[in-house]
């Protein structure tokens, strides 16, 4: 009976994190829209201005800006730099293809 009872708490408990966790993932996805439309902006201005997609030294610190965020935040810097590299290799994608939607090359 008592272990019946610990199961049903342990359930309970999990249920929370569960919602908890599925909380956060929502705003996640809310989040990465909003970045992904301002970085929309910032390629539709790089290709109206001739500027190359992508920006090297701006993506370096960024890198070690979310490092140093990442160990304040007690989560693995090397996770952070990876996630954030997938995201500038979409957000440079998306600046390729807008400068190639208005006749600007790679090369800028």
């Amino acid at each position: 009976m008592n272990e019946e009872k610990d199961m049903a708490d342990a359930r309970a408990v999990l249920a929370g994190y569960r919602a908890s966790i599925d909380n956060i993932d929502a705003a996640l996805i809310h989040m990465l829209a909003e970045r992904f439309r301002c970085t929309k902006a910032v390629g539709v201005l790089k290709a109206e201005h001739g500027l190359p997609p992508a920006d090297p030294a701006r993506e370096q610190q960024q890198i070690a800006r979310l490092r140093q965020l990442a160990k304040d935040a007690h989560l693995d810097p090397d996770f952070a730099e990876k996630f954030l590299n997938f995201v500038i290799r979409e957000v440079i994608r998306h600046h390729e293809q807008i400068a190639a939607n208005n006749g600007v090359t790679k090369a800028g």
